[in-house]
């Protein structure tokens, strides 16, 4: 999400605690010896995604050991991209691992191929928040964890809420986020008593991750003073490199009430990139609004990132490594491995400012699903 430097370096300082709980977590930092036991060869399981795709688990045996692997047949080491997350397969790809401790011996070398040549433009992965239950329900905790606490910098005001947290000021009667009976998810900013404000960030982070690709969602979005609502991916690797080395994808981002013409915003943050650097906004055609549902897509390939709404054959923005061109030290990040989603709904920040007389609440963003292609 946009976010001035003195704010994004403040995100920096709570990105431990809030992005994941143990940053870094022994990450690219580790080191082995060259006597003891040695690291128990990593062990590949895989799940059915759809049409053919895979969603593919690293495990090992030796208890805080860490996965590095690659996708391009090559002998990993421990600057591989690191293993965060299961994360999806489409195409004819080998996927070899190792796994290093500090006191052990690296592994051997782990080793599987998937032959799935998945067509382009598949659909392979979603989330269409069904619930036939007759009653609210949790999203899928399979998918979907939480932050949770007094907002990530950027002077946002809300506390964030996970599902069933009786944590002052969450109350889980009235839950911040939930599929509800008509089948979307909700998102909801409340406002439990005068200035303090709950809402929900939920993200796949640890749970399910993918590189490249279509990813889209079919949004209707709060329009009101002081909401902030977004629809945006980070790196696996943030508990490594941190952000925004991670590279950040804003999909989606729209403060206040509604404007004419009415817009959203698609924006890409990374290294020596972190304010307003490269960001698109796309207005709506006469007559429409963010308030109304829309499908807001990212095209995501080598070395290319487009954003489209509605339409993912006419995309509104797209950007390569040569739209840093002229940042001093901007290093693009978004060929380093897999990302995970989130989907939240800020109050206040320095962007939108604060809710005011006129703010109405409850808020609320609803989605009707998330969906992923092949390219």
């Amino acid at each position: 999400m946009f976010r001035s430097l003195q704010l994004r370096v403040l995100f920096l300082s709570v990105a431990c605690t809030f992005l994941l709980a143990g940053c870094g977590g022994g990450g690219g930092g580790s080191t082995t010896t060259d006597s003891g036991p040695q690291v128990a060869t990593p062990v590949f399981t895989s799940t059915a995604a759809q049409n053919g795709a895979k969603i593919v688990t690293i495990t090992t045996n030796t208890a805080g050991a860490n996965i590095y692997y690659t996708l391009d047949g090559s002998t990993p080491t421990s600057t591989s991209s690191l293993y965060a997350a299961p994360f999806l397969v489409t195409s004819n790809v080998t996927v070899n691992a190792i796994a290093q401790a500090h006191g052990y011996l690296p592994s051997s070398v782990g080793s599987e191929t998937f032959s799935l040549s998945v067509p382009s433009n598949t659909l392979v992965w979603s989330d269409e928040f069904n619930n036939g239950t007759g009653s609210n329900i949790q999203p899928d905790p399979t998918v979907w964890a939480y932050d949770t606490g007094a907002g990530p910098g950027n002077s946002e005001l809300e506390d964030y809420c996970a599902w069933n947290s009786s944590a002052s000021p969450c109350n889980a009667a009235s839950p911040n986020s939930y599929i509800g009976t008509d089948g979307y998810l909700h998102i909801i900013a409340q406002q439990p008593s005068t200035g303090v404000y709950t809402s929900a960030r939920l993200k796949t982070q640890g749970l399910f991750s993918f590189q490249y690709g279509r990813i889209e969602a079919r949004i209707q979005l709060p329009e009101e003073q002081g909401m902030w609502p977004a629809f945006w991916l980070l790196g696996n690797n943030i508990t490594t490199v941190q952000w925004p080395a991670c590279g950040e994808m804003d999909v989606l981002e729209r403060v206040n009430i509604a404007t004419a013409p009415d817009w959203i915003k698609g924006s890409i943050h990374g290294s020596n990139f972190i304010n307003d650097n490269i960001g698109t906004q796309y207005n709506f055609p006469t007559g429409q609004t963010a308030a109304g549902w829309h499908t807001y897509g990212m095209i995501w390939s080598k070395g290319k990132v487009s954003y489209y709404v509605d339409d993912p054959s006419n995309p509104y923005a797209t950007f390569t490594p040569t739209s840093l061109n002229g940042l001093n030290g901007a290093v693009w990040p978004f060929d380093n491995g897999a990302n995970f989603v989130i989907l939240n709904l800020a109050v206040g920040g320095t962007w939108p400012g604060s809710p005011d007389s006129t703010t109405t609440f409850p808020a609320q963003m609803l989605v009707d699903y998330v969906r992923v292609y092949t390219n």
